[in-house]
């Protein structure tokens, strides 16, 4: 690699790190002064760790921001697609009223034992129903048994069948059912029409398909935190 290359790539790695560093400590800023700590949510991402989990989790200050629109809408049902160690799903049923349900989807039964004992702990194995298979095998069971229609769904789970996981979250809504996706960014890849990266092309399908449907208005955002530079897109079913 010729010098000059070399310095390039050298000078974007380190500012890339130095802008990760402040991202991560106004996160901590921000968590410290809106997101007080938690021995239920603490231990949850604790155990999650040593279970060997990978740290796809939203960040405690997302989770909060999960809770709050949760609690604006109003929501008693909540349907969530990729529920990992229980962390996001811990801070949706906590926003719902005590006859609130929420149906989570979780393809690994190891990620699900853990979720299970994280949601138990933290006194919300009343509200949440943990379904472990593939998401695009359960969610026709759900609407099968007529489950739903759901007041809030979030989709967090692999990113090449998000289409697909709109589609059923489509099927399983109102009107002004609340449709919220995470990871839709991509450390900004999602710009970039010719990228080969299955992840980058399900979330640019997704994204187009959550512009093009009459029957939602929809918008996404950029953020930058602990968990890097990512985004999510959020929607309300307008029509039918």
């Amino acid at each position: 690699m010729p010098p000059v290359y070399a310095t390039y790539i050298n000078t974007v790695l380190m500012k890339e790190a130095m802008n990760q560093e402040q991202w991560t400590a106004v996160d901590q800023y921000m968590t410290d002064l809106f997101v007080p700590s938690d021995p239920a949510l603490d231990e949850a991402l604790r155990d999650a760790d040593a279970a060997g989990l990978p740290p796809h989790n939203v960040a405690p200050n997302q989770g909060k921001l999960l809770w709050l629109l949760a609690t604006i809408h109003r929501a008693r049902t909540v349907l969530e697609i990729g529920t990992l160690g229980g962390y996001s799903t811990i801070w949706l049923a906590r926003a719902l009223p005590p006859d609130g349900r929420v149906i989570t989807l979780e393809a690994s039964p190891h990620h699900a034992a853990v979720a299970k004992a994280n949601i138990e702990r933290a006194g919300c194995a009343e509200r949440v129903e943990i379904r472990v298979g593939r998401a695009l095998d359960t969610l026709p069971q759900l609407a099968s048994e007529n489950c739903g229609p759901f007041d809030l769904i979030f989709i967090d789970a692999d990113k090449p069948s998000n289409p697909e996981y709109l589609a059923w979250a489509l099927r399983l809504s109102r009107l002004g059912t609340l449709i919220i996706a995470d990871n839709v960014v991509r450390n900004g890849a999602v710009a970039d029409a010719n990228s080969s990266d299955p992840n980058v092309q399900g979330i640019r399908s997704f994204n187009e398909l959550l512009a093009a449907d009459s029957r939602l208005s929809a918008t996404a955002v950029q953020t930058v935190g602990s968990k890097g530079y990512d985004g999510f897109a959020m929607a309300v079913v307008v029509g039918e």
